[in-house]
């Protein structure tokens, strides 16, 4: 059982994580969102990414820590290095091209 879980976590570990800063009240990160659904279900990579959203209203402290000066914006993080931004996504072609690198 501890081998298993060792693996998991190790798998867990190397997933790049996708930030998604939002804003709750915001028609355009309702949409982002709803690309970004679409985007990961389509190509069936829910797995691909640990998804973390963040309420870009809320929680400044990331916003600062990782230079996002508009909402939405999707940052891809990997080995604890920003590998990728997209500031306002306007459809899943954008949200695509962004995430292609790790895509099946």
């Amino acid at each position: 059982m501890a081998t298993i879980d060792a693996a998991v976590a190790r798998e867990r570990a190397t997933r790049p994580t996708l930030v998604f800063f939002a804003s709750p009240v915001s028609g355009q990160s309702r949409r982002v969102e709803g690309f970004l659904a679409q985007v990961l279900q389509r190509r069936r990579n829910h797995g691909t990414f640990r998804l973390r959203v963040v309420d870009g209203d809320r929680d400044a402290e990331l916003v600062e820590q990782f230079n996002v000066a508009e909402l939405p914006t999707l940052v891809v993080v990997e080995d604890q290095t920003v590998k990728a931004r997209l500031v306002q996504p306007r459809g899943c072609r954008d949200i695509e091209a962004l995430l292609s690198p790790w895509l099946k």
